[in-house]
């Protein structure tokens, strides 16, 4: 029977507490915890064996002794309440505001969990997302309903550039019905200020949803951020048939609380220390993303990890990888030569690019233009790795004329200001400006009419 108290516990550890089974309790659904002096803690069943039940408190477990503790079992798993005035609201990691103001009016709770997609109902993902940022809108573009992470590292400007997405993303020629999910895990509060502070100044926070757990938060509290942030771009996708971008931050902090939740439960490690089931948990998260079919919305996915000591081979980046499609790789040699964004050009990619590019979606010559600046900036990494060798002077002078091309992209494709919004256009013109400065026989992945028509002014001599 449900709304019974049931009285003690038999181990405490952190976060996570110990009760003796009883049929009233299920897998994943609330726990309200009231200790002897009567302070109430909310929790959730994480497992369940034929003796005990672990609930994971939603706060730390100071006050409470094992015999004196009441747990009543709510019946319910962790909702969230939505409506159309989530729009322009901030809240932490498990749907309370935090913002000042009450909650919303509404009585459509949806469960955190989500619901499973029928895959034979999704729309493969084709329509064009404008960042303004033209390290990634012409070289590793953004696809409506794709996920698209960020690879950084400590110390370099991801917040800055999930900052800058969010101001500037909107989708070509689909009228103002876009939104921003924002969900920040484990983040200091200076950087949930610089957030919030950023979006205000720019006047977006009317589009934009904020989900912020801090670093001094729980770390449950951190596992639930996402799936509190992604129920609430699924009604704004599903139900209002918006475009609905979501940025995670950082999912590094969010696997790092997956780790030692694992470890209080006792759970055998896997890859450095992370539980074996981190892959099947990212892709519970990340597969939440995409197009259904018979509904106007889409959910847009760009999580952002810091990879720990730049290993790109991390189980994190790495896991990451196998379940997106491609990652914007941020590279602090570029970094430390004042570029931003550092946006690395031969390790970033767009598995998707290919299909929301082109005539009628961004312009005709997209595609050739992006493979050839590949191509260039391939042979440029090549030569300058000679350089390092053999010096510059021992190079040919097509060679130097690639580094000079380099230095050129770098300098004015690759670098704009953080609050430099450049249209696909300006991004594209930029392009072919760069590769002026290569003699037209290297330009072999563009047809001579598209040359003809782009290439300003010829190459020099």
């Amino acid at each position: 029977m449900r709304g019974l108290e049931h009285r003690g516990l038999r181990k405490a550890e952190g976060p996570i507490v110990i009760a003796a089974r009883t049929e009233s309790a299920g897998f994943g659904e609330l726990v309200s915890v009231r200790d002897r002096s009567g302070v109430m803690r909310t929790g959730r069943v994480v497992d369940v064996s034929d003796t005990a039940v672990a609930i994971q408190l939603f706060a730390d477990n100071t006050g409470i002794s094992l015999d004196g503790v009441g747990i009543e079992y709510l019946g319910r798993p962790l909702e969230l309440r939505v409506g159309p005035d989530l729009l322009g609201r901030v809240f932490d990691g498990l749907g309370r505001p935090t913002d000042g103001y009450p909650e919303i009016v509404s009585s459509d709770l949806r469960d955190v969990n989500g619901r499973p997609i029928n895959p034979a109902a999704r729309v493969y993902p084709r329509d064009f997302i404008q960042t303004g940022v033209s390290a990634i809108d012409g070289m590793n573009t953004l696809i409506r309903g794709q996920k698209l992470p960020i690879f950084s590292g400590n110390g370099l400007p991801h917040n800055r550039l999930a900052a800058q997405i969010v101001r500037q993303a909107r989708v070509l020629n689909q009228g103002d019905k876009f939104a921003v999910v924002f969900a920040g895990m484990g983040i200091k509060y200076d950087v949930a200020r610089f957030f919030v502070d950023s979006f205000e100044r720019s006047g977006v926070l009317a589009r934009v949803v904020m989900f912020l757990s801090l670093a001094d938060s729980p770390s449950i509290e951190r596992l639930l951020t996402p799936r509190s942030a992604l129920t609430a771009a699924e009604y704004l996708a599903f139900d209002l048939g918006m475009h609905v971008l979501v940025v995670m931050t950082d999912m590094t902090n969010y696997c790092e609380a997956l780790r030692e939740v694992s470890a209080a439960r006792g759970e055998v490690p896997s890859r450095k220390g992370y539980p074996g089931y981190l892959y099947s948990d990212l892709a519970e998260l990340y597969e939440r993303a995409g197009r259904i079919e018979g509904s106007n919305g889409s959910i847009t996915q760009i999580p952002i990890l810091s990879m720990p000591n730049d290993d790109i081979s991390h189980p994190i980046p790495d896991l990451t990888g196998y379940i997106t499609e491609g990652q914007i790789v941020l590279e602090r040699e570029l970094f430390q030569k004042g570029i931003y964004p550092p946006v690395a050009g031969l390790p970033s990619l767009s598995r998707l690019m290919k299909d929301g590019i082109g005539e009628g979606m961004t312009r005709e010559d997209h595609k050739d233009l992006s493979s050839q600046l590949f191509a260039a900036y391939a042979r440029v990494k090549s030569i300058r790795n000679l350089v390092a060798i053999i010096g510059e002077e021992e190079l040919s002078k097509l060679d130097k004329q690639y580094l000079r091309f380099g230095e050129r992209f770098e300098a004015e494709f690759m670098t704009q200001d953080e609050f430099d919004d450049r249209g696909i256009d300006r991004t594209l013109e930029l392009g072919w400006k760069c590769l002026s400065w290569l003699p037209r026989d290297e330009l072999l992945r563009i047809s001579p009419a598209l040359i003809a028509k782009y290439l300003p002014g010829g190459s020099l001599p």
